[in-house]
Formats: C-alpha cells, structure tokens, sequence
C-alpha cells in the first residue's frame, strides 16, 4: 500500500499511545489541510501491509491504532486488514475520513464496509477551513464528527462517540 509515514508513539491521534498510520493519497484535497503532502496519490512510499503490522506491533504498550492520511477511505481494503489485526491484539481503532458516515455507507466498495467494522470511532467530514478551531479534541473543523462506530452501524445513522 501507498504510505506517508507513522508514528510508534502518538498521544495526539486518539486516547492513549497509538501506532498512527499516515496514508498517502487524498481526493479530498482540503484547503489548510495540516497534512497537505499527503495528497498526491503518487508521493509517499510504497509498504507492505505485513510490514506495517510488524512495525505496529514492535510495541507493547499501544493502546490503538489510528489511521488517518491522506484518506484511509481510499485505501479501505489494506486498511481494513491492518485494523483487523490491531482489534486481534486488544487495540482499539480509530480513523480520519473525509466522507462523512453516510458516505462511507452509501460506498459500493468491499473495502469500506469491511475497514468500518474493525472501526470504534470515525473522525468524519472534511476539513472546512472557515470551521477551523482549536476548541475540539480530535478534530480540526467544527463540522467534523467524532462517532462511535459500532453504536452507529447498528442503528444505521450517526451516534456520537463524545
């Protein structure tokens, strides 16, 4: 898969130290993005999804991994195998999209419903540049929802995680 970097140790991505996985390629293309070099599909690097996990599970004392990007979304089926082994080893998940919830359900593609089961919480919408704050935790933009997945596919509409 296409890659932008990780992180072993984030205390920024979600609750507690998290393996975070930066994918490369965004169709999204946010204005003020805070991670614009992640847009190009074609930068980054390439990674096997083996070697990520690896990489991941190089520490013990992860609480979850967190997959943000660049747009997981886009890349949902490596993704999704990558959260399914962090749920195996006791992680939670967390990730990043730019598609709202709605989307992501609305979405033909295998890859996405699969990345979404292995999900606890989603990050949704894109960034809106004139909703920035620095008031919310987790988010950039006051649009962006913070949701429990689980709660939300079992009653199919958005349930918030805060």
């Amino acid at each position: 898969m296409r890659i932008a970097n990780y992180i072993q140790d984030s205390i920024v991505d979600g609750p507690g130290i998290r393996f975070t996985l930066f994918v490369q390629g965004c169709p999204h293309m946010c204005e003020g993005c805070h991670n614009p070099q992640t847009h190009d599909e074609n930068g980054g690097r390439e990674m096997s999804t083996d070697e990520i996990i690896r990489e991941m599970l190089k520490n013990p004392l992860l609480d979850g991994l967190t997959l943000s990007g660049g747009e997981p979304f886009a890349q949902a089926s490596d993704c999704a195998v990558i959260a399914r082994t962090a749920k195996e080893h006791g992680l939670n998940v967390w990730a990043y999209s730019g598609w709202t919830l709605e989307e992501l359900l609305a979405s033909e593609d295998p890859g996405v419903s699969e990345l979404l089961s292995f999900c606890d919480v989603l990050i949704d919408g894109p960034f809106v540049l004139s909703e920035r704050t620095l008031n919310l935790r987790w988010r950039g933009s006051s649009n962006q929802r913070v949701l429990n997945v689980p709660a939300s596919l079992a009653s199919k509409s958005a349930v918030s995680a805060l």
